[in-house]
C-alpha cells in the first residue's frame, strides 16, 4: 500500500527556514561531514547528496571539503532553486529517482562519495530508490546514510515520514540493495533523544508552530533551538540509545 505522493515544493516553501535551522539538522550534518572527513582526500573528491534538499548539506560539505566537487539529486523544483541560490558553486539537477531512468552520461559511475541523509523514511519503496541511485555511484562509492530511529511523532507523519528504522533494518535495507555495510550506529544520545521527545509531546501543534515561525520565529521558539544546539555539542555519537541512525556503506560492484 503506498501513500499519498508528498508535495515537496509545498513542503520546502513551508519548512526551509526551520530545517536549516534546526539543531537537529545541524547535529546531523556534523556527523555526516565528520564520517566523510575520516577517509582519505580522493574518495572525497566526488561526492553526491542524494536527496539534496534546499541544500544545506551541500553548503555543509562545500564549507569542510572546499576541494570536492558536489551534485545534488533533489525531486522538488523549488529545493532545486533554494540550493541553488545558496551553494551556487555546486551543480543541482532535479530528478524523481523513484520515476526517472535517464541519467546524464556525465554522472553515470561519477560519485566516489555519497551521502543520503534523512531521505528513505519518506518514501514507500526505500529499496527501489536505492536501486536507482546505483548507477550514479563508481566502484568503492562510500555512501553515508542517515535515517529517523525511535519512536514517530504525529509531526513526522505530517512532514510524511512513512516510517523510523533501527540499525538491523538499516543494514538489511542496504544489503538487500546491493551495498557493503561497514557498520551502522546510533548517535545522539541523550540530547538529540530529548530533542525529539519535545516534538514528541507537541504532536500535530509543532506543524502550526513551524508554519507560523516562517514568519515571525517566536522568541520561545528561538531560545529552544538556541539551547538545544548548545547541548547537542554533549551527544554522544556511537551509543546503544540514541535515535539518530547512521550507516556506513560500500557499493563494490560498478553501477
Amino acid at each position: 500500500m503506498h501513500s499519498r505522493p508528498d508535495d515537496w515544493d509545498e513542503h520546502w516553501t513551508a519548512y526551509a527556514r526551520a530545517a536549516e535551522q534546526n539543531p537537529a539538522q545541524a547535529y546531523r550534518r556534523r556527523l555526516v561531514v565528520d564520517i566523510l572527513r575520516s577517509h582519505d582526500e580522493h574518495a572525497l573528491e566526488r561526492i553526491l547528496d542524494v536527496g539534496s534538499g534546499t541544500g544545506a548539506l551541500a553548503a555543509e560539505l562545500r564549507r569542510a571539503i572546499p576541494a570536492a566537487d558536489i551534485v545534488g539529486l533533489e525531486l522538488s523544483r523549488e529545493g532545486i532553486e533554494r540550493a541553488r541560490q545558496a551553494v551556487p558553486e555546486a551543480t543541482f539537477v532535479q530528478r524523481d529517482l523513484l520515476r526517472d531512468s535517464e541519467i546524464e552520461p556525465r554522472l553515470r559511475g561519477w560519485a566516489t562519495a555519497a551521502v543520503c541523509s534523512e531521505v528513505l523514511e519518506h518514501v514507500d519503496e526505500p529499496r527501489r530508490l536505492l536501486h536507482a541511485v546505483v548507477p550514479y555511484l563508481a566502484p568503492g562509492c562510500r555512501l553515508v546514510v542517515t535515517v529517523p530511529g525511535g519512536p514517530m511523532s504525529a509531526f513526522d507523519r505530517a512532514i510524511g515520514h512513512r516510517r523510523h528504522f533501527t540499525p538491523h533494518a538499516l543494514r538489511r535495507l542496504l544489503e538487500d540493495s546491493g551495498f557493503r555495510v561497514q557498520w551502522t550506529q546510533r548517535s545522539g544520545f541523550p540530547f538529540f533523544n530529548l530533542y525529539r521527545l519535545v516534538v514528541i509531546a507537541r504532536g500535530e501543534r509543532l506543524a502550526r508552530d513551524v508554519h507560523a515561525a516562517e514568519e515571525t520565529r517566536p522568541t520561545v521558539a528561538v531560545a529552544v533551538m538556541s539551547a538545544f544546539d548548545r547541548l547537542f555539542r554533549f551527544n554522544l555519537d556511537r551509543t546503544p540509545f540514541g535515535w539518530q541512525i547512521i550507516a556506513l556503506a560500500t557499493l563494490d560492484r560498478p553501477g
